[in-house]
């Protein structure tokens, strides 16, 4: 039986791996993106592996968000899988970082899964179906200059639990937190490059390489599948070890 899963943010980055991953999983996708440029290129590139279809969306308009729930029915009739991908980051010192640029943040980050999971609530309650939340190990450590970024995603680890006690039995919902992935390679044709990557990028990670979108993308299709129905309301670190690792200048 189809399963249809709306992944944010879907046209670049972590979230177009992980459009690729359901694809070639016979999951059909609808790729709610805010590039349209991107977003068509992903719906052309991957229309041989599947079912896919970009929607424009800014997550952080409301009215952006039920359309796009809407016009998922109208083409595929369910929502068996919501994955909160979209977000953003304006790295800058407080004392220059505005009230705009703040909102702003939180408003495709946080408010953007706060949107997409009310609209797509229904649908998944009548599947039984899945959310994944894709937060940051900046919920849980800090770089200077990312007050923003760090609270939108610190917000979104909150929301996860909130969401999977709320929502259960019904709906799972889980959190992925990545570390440093690599994206260059994965980003729409404009701006795709080769990756410039010291030997020591690699080497300071515990598991010796910097990470790949596809390994956030491997954890979401188990994650969304039945052999983690026991699993809701964690949030999984995928950072190959970094959170882990004493630094001692």
């Amino acid at each position: 039986m189809e399963k249809v899963a709306i992944v944010t943010g879907g046209g670049q980055g972590i979230g177009k791996a992980i459009t690729k991953k359901f694809l070639e999983n016979g999951i059909s996708v609808v790729v709610a993106e805010i590039d349209e440029s991107a977003g068509k290129e992903v719906e052309e590139e991957y229309s041989s592996l599947g079912k896919v279809k970009f929607i424009k969306t800014d997550v952080s308009k409301e009215e952006d968000v039920k359309n796009m729930v809407d016009e998922t029915i109208k083409i595929f009739g369910k929502i068996n899988y919501l994955i909160n991908n979209a977000g953003i980051g304006i790295n800058k010192h407080i004392s220059e970082l505005s009230l705009e640029d703040w909102n702003r943040v939180i408003g495709v980050n946080l408010t953007g899964t706060f949107l997409c999971s009310k609209y797509s609530y229904p649908y998944l309650r009548k599947e039984k179906g899945v959310i994944i939340n894709i937060a940051s190990t900046r919920a849980f450590m800090s770089e200077p200059n990312t007050e923003a970024y760090s609270a939108s995603k610190g917000g979104i680890y909150a929301l996860t639990h909130a969401l999977a006690v709320s929502l259960g039995p019904d709906i799972r919902v889980n959190c992925i937190s990545p570390g440093w992935i690599e994206v260059s390679e994965w980003k729409k044709k404009s701006l795709r490059r080769l990756p410039e990557l010291t030997e020591l990028d690699h080497k300071q990670h515990p598991v010796g390489r910097v990470g790949k979108p596809e390994d956030i993308a491997s954890l979401v299709l188990y994650l969304v599948s039945d052999d983690a129905g026991f699993i809701t309301g964690a949030n999984f670190i995928v950072d190959g070890g970094m959170t882990r690792k004493m630094i001692y200048l």
